[in-house]
């Protein structure tokens, strides 16, 4: 388990990595990203959701709120990854992203 200052460390890195993939994905995509406090919004334009990104330092995860449902990933081997599906945190959002959105067209990365 990464200690608090390692987390905070591969959790900023990693929470501004998928901003800058979501910006280059947000003309076309239907979506706008917005960064506030540490925390990650996406917010679909036509106002149906809002996808939440929230680093969760006491246990370690960087949280999603999308679809109705919160998404806790875990560091494991480099990067942060939910352990049910083993998707780490960029494909995940994609994933996540063309559900919402109907929209197989939507790469982040």
């Amino acid at each position: 388990m990464l200690d608090e200052a390692a987390f905070r460390r591969e959790s900023d890195n990693a929470l501004e990595s998928l901003k800058q993939a979501l910006i280059e994905a947000e003309e076309d995509g239907g979506f706008e990203v917005e960064e506030k406090n540490g925390v990650l919004n996406v917010l679909f334009e036509d106002g149906s959701a809002k996808f939440v990104f929230t680093p969760n330092t006491p246990v370690r995860q960087i949280w999603i709120s999308a679809l109705s449902t919160s998404f806790k990933l875990e560091w494991h081997d480099g990067q942060f990854v939910l352990p049910k599906t083993g998707e780490a945190l960029q494909p995940l959002t994609q994933r996540l992203l063309r559900e919402h959105l109907s929209d197989d067209s939507i790469v982040l990365g």
